[in-house]
């Protein structure tokens, strides 16, 4: 089965304001017959309308999809990359080597 008809589906709401817009615009002596006419025109119009503008609608949806998607893989390439550390100098172990040092010349000294 078919998800969606072929057949138009007009709401009840565009049929009220094509009907509102043509008899808005009615000249003295049109008969209903014509504004009927004019108001299946205006239907026209504004489901094309509404086509198009659905139309923009996805295809930017698309494009914002395809943005995220370029943003999201930046931002995890950036997140890999590793920043070298920087190491700290420790004192104490320089200072123990030349304690260390002092110790067996005063020792070497006294002996």
């Amino acid at each position: 089965m078919a998800k969606y008809s072929k057949k138009n589906n007009i709401s009840e709401q565009i049929k009220e304001e094509a009907m509102k817009i043509a008899r808005g615009t009615q000249k003295p002596g049109q008969s209903k017959e014509q504004t009927k006419l004019i108001a299946q025109g205006i239907q026209k119009g504004i489901e094309q309308y509404k086509k198009k503008q659905n139309e923009k609608a996805r295809e930017l949806d698309k494009k914002l999809n395809k943005v995220s998607i370029l943003r999201s893989s930046l931002e995890a390439s950036t997140n890999n990359i590793i920043e070298p550390e920087v190491v700290k100098s420790n004192k104490l172990p320089w200072v123990l080597l030349i304690l260390s040092w002092l110790g067996f010349v005063i020792y070497a000294a006294i002996y």
